[in-house]
């Protein structure tokens, strides 16, 4: 739970420390989720991240998350294919340079400790078997090491550490919010129950094809036997070790989320969209909007700024 700024009940909260999750191309939901905040008032003063909620997470502390909204909106499916250029040999399925070319552009040489946002990435070293709060250094770096997804995206080695995703251990990172006075804690978890829930509503026939749009678009590989009433039977590799990743962080997101439980829980169906559909960034942004609207008008009246 937040540290109050005020002991005073009354007072409306608007001060807000805010965790980001990973889950590959759900993560564009947290662009909707900031934008949301921004209207209703609120101040994201402490951000973590973990994977693509550190690089979601870094650019908005960075300044520079809509130069990136503008460019990821127009990217099409051809356009991500030639940005994930693969790597012939090693950790990974790609290298993702040209991606994070871009990115350094848009945040240059900052250093994480001079952000006007208190951040944190969530890295796993591999070789020690343990997480990693990077809160100092290039901002840039400690990204690109959080989005290492595991057999997917090349690590990242740093002096005799070798970082990969931050979700693999931590994959919504509450517990690494910089500790920063603050009204309330709001977490985004990209690893809900597949189809609309209690705690992620999806509403009307375009937000239905969001979360049904995935089964049209799975590659033909290992056959498959559907896990979920109405899944493809036929999944590629890449699928298998995706969803196997969502499984397990899922699971552990559970268990740390019972101990480091937020105010406000905002989270996006797994089956909003395949990891790396990453040409989707209008789709997800909008389900990342309306999932934080229901959320925020749920909290109580007296605790709610700006609420229509």
């Amino acid at each position: 739970m937040a540290t109050p700024t005020s002991d005073d009940p009354a007072t409306t909260p608007r001060r807000v420390a805010l965790a980001v999750g990973s889950g590959g191309a759900r993560g564009y939901a947290h662009i909707g989720v900031i934008d949301v905040l921004a209207e209703r008032g609120f101040e994201i003063v402490a951000l973590a991240g973990s994977s693509m909620g550190a690089l979601v997470g870094g650019l908005h502390a960075a300044g520079a998350l809509g130069p990136y909204v503008e460019w990821v909106r127009t990217l099409t499916q051809r356009d991500v294919i030639r940005y994930l250029d693969p790597a012939i040999a090693g950790a990974g399925a790609i290298r993702a340079e040209r991606v994070f070319s871009r990115v350094f552009e848009l945040v240059g040489d900052v250093q994480i400790e001079m952000l006007p946002i208190a951040f944190t990435a969530v890295a796993t070293d591999l070789l020690a078997g343990r997480e990693v709060w990077l809160q100092d250094g290039p901002l840039g770096e400690a990204m690109r090491a959080s989005v290492a997804i595991p057999g997917f995206i090349t690590p990242v080695s740093v002096g005799d550490r070798v970082l990969a995703d931050g979700g693999i251990l931590n994959p919504v990172p509450v517990s690494a919010v910089p500790a920063v006075p603050a009204d309330l804690v709001v977490a985004v978890s990209l690893l809900g129950e597949r189809g609309a829930g209690p705690q992620s509503p999806v509403r009307g026939a375009a937000a239905r094809r969001i979360v049904d749009g995935w089964r049209d678009r799975l590659r033909p590989g290992l056959a498959h036997e559907a896990a979920a009433p109405g899944m493809s039977t036929q999944v590629g590799l890449l699928d298998v070790l995706t969803l196997s990743l969502d499984a397990m962080q899922a699971q552990l997101s559970r268990c740390q989320l019972a101990g480091n439980s937020p105010d406000v829980l905002i989270t996006v169906p797994k089956d909003a969209c395949r990891t790396g559909d990453f040409h989707r960034a209008e789709e997800m942004i909008a389900l990342g909007r309306q999932l934080a609207l229901d959320a925020l008008d749920r909290i109580p009246a007296g605790r709610n700024p700006a609420a229509p």
